[in-house]
């Protein structure tokens, strides 16, 4: 690509997103060698069932390679064929020496060739997903592993609720991680699907060994086969494919959320890696440290999410196939797949290098002046034999009137048992239930079984 071309860039996958992995499994010459792949699993197929000799097969296979059949001549058959499949086909049958070239695309029809290779992407790029998930996975364990008993104070409804650790709160990441990964594996075998059954799905064109030629070529590209097809795989599979990224996705932009939550002024408690040697927050403001990062994931969520509904609509087709799915498809698939496998990794980035506040977490604790413990304190006197109800109203009223007064919530319960005669708990009793550190239930136990089912999974030590 020249200099023109370049500055001639739209999309900006081309340009901007997309780690080169993943945007070389749906790139033009990876989709093309695929697709030559298959053509060349059906030779070798045909001549294991006996329909065409061995030595032409092996002729086929050698001419499926990017070596042999230029992406530019199958470019320069297009533009007079305007097929793309049939300019593959007619590039491969001319690089085939003798009368090989007959026999390729051999009783096939276009989608048996292009659903069976994107079946074979779909394959190495949920490879590439799992693996990512896998690294986000063991970051979350690490860090809730490291902070299991570091106190922050749990939110609802964006306001004080009672303390929690902040290790719990990254192992509840890792679950969801776990849960995705556990999604994946049993995606697997619905997507990666595909075809050789002809124009409608009856696999007519190859007569009585059908069956035994898409097996064969499913088995030897490690595929399963769609049943009963019509002229394409069904679409409920990549239907169920896109959700599926989608909801990773809408993990990597809750988890960029909390950052960017956390990282605000007045709560200060968490904060994405910032390189104070260069790195600009702002062009005017130089104090700003913004958390561009978590932000960016939670944008491109919103564009892997977008891709959710034209893939439903794809899934409509006329009869036994029409072309309407086939543009939407050629931006769904690689910009979901590309966009989250971003996501995944820049998310890692965060996390791996987050800084993480405890000081100003205990502050925030304390700022609120005991009124995070009012569950606590309810749940102690009940424990003494004070009924739940009473002692909710006893806790009720005064956290009102140390809202209102700006007095420690401790102070005002003190003086209201002792003014009422309420003997339930003495002083030092109430002080003690109102310790942060002994309310956080079974947050420590919950990060260690995370970790340990992260390790399980993973087989290696957190």
């Amino acid at each position: 690509m020249d200099g023109k071309d370049v500055m001639n860039n739209i999309c900006p996958l081309d340009y901007r997103y997309g780690r080169e992995e993943m945007r070389a499994v749906f790139g033009e010459t990876s989709r093309l060698q695929h697709q030559m792949d298959v053509e060349a699993a059906l030779a070798r197929a045909h001549a294991f069932v006996g329909t065409i000799p061995q030595a032409d097969a092996d002729e086929i296979t050698r001419v499926a390679n990017l070596d042999v059949v230029s992406i530019d001549r199958v470019k320069e058959i297009e533009k007079e064929t305007r097929h793309d499949v049939m300019a593959m086909v007619k590039a491969m049958t001319e690089k085939c020496r003798g009368d090989a070239g007959r026999f390729v695309h051999y009783g096939a029809t276009s989608n048996d060739i292009v659903d069976t290779a994107t079946a074979l992407q779909i394959r190495e790029a949920l490879d590439l997903i799992e693996g990512g998930v896998d690294n986000l996975m063991l970051t979350f364990a690490k860090l809730a592993k490291r902070e299991r008993d570091t106190l922050e104070i749990g939110r609802t409804h964006a306001q004080f609720a009672i303390p929690i650790t902040f290790g719990f709160k990254i192992a509840g990441y890792a679950q969801e991680m776990l849960r995705h990964k556990k999604r994946i594996q049993e995606l697997r075998p619905r997507v990666c699907v595909g075809k050789m059954s002809g124009a409608v799905g009856t696999g007519a064109a190859l007569g009585n060994r059908f069956f035994k030629v898409q097996e064969a070529v499913m088995k030897d590209l490690g595929l399963s086969f769609e049943p009963a097809a019509t002229q394409v795989v069904g679409r409920d599979r990549y239907t169920e494919l896109i959700c599926l990224l989608g909801n990773i996705a809408t993990s990597m932009e809750r988890y960029g959320t909390e950052v960017r939550n956390l990282q605000r002024s007045e709560i200060a408690e968490a904060a994405e890696p910032f390189d104070q040697e260069k790195q600009v927050g702002s062009s005017t403001m130089a104090h700003k440290r913004n958390p561009m990062m978590s932000e960016n994931v939670c944008g491109l969520a919103r564009i892997v999410r977008s891709m959710i509904m034209p893939t439903f609509e794809s899934q409509v087709l006329w009869h036994e196939r029409d072309l309407s799915n086939s543009s939407t498809e050629r931006f769904a698939l690689p910009h979901a797949f590309v966009l989250l496998d971003e996501m995944l990794y820049k998310t890692d980035w965060v996390f791996s290098g987050l800084t993480v506040n405890r000081e100003r977490m205990i502050r925030n604790i304390e700022s609120s002046q005991g009124l995070v413990m009012a569950e606590a304190l309810m749940m102690r006197m009940t424990d003494k034999g004070m009924g739940r109800q009473d002692a909710h109203e006893l806790i009720r009223e005064a956290s009102m009137t140390a809202m209102d007064d700006g007095r420690q919530l401790r102070d005002v319960v003190i003086e209201m048992t002792a003014s009422n005669n309420i003997t339930i708990m003495t002083e030092a009793e109430i002080r003690d239930a109102m310790d942060p550190a002994k309310y956080t239930g079974g947050a420590a136990e919950i990060v260690n079984m995370t970790v340990s089912e992260v390790e399980a999974v993973l087989n290696r030590k957190v």
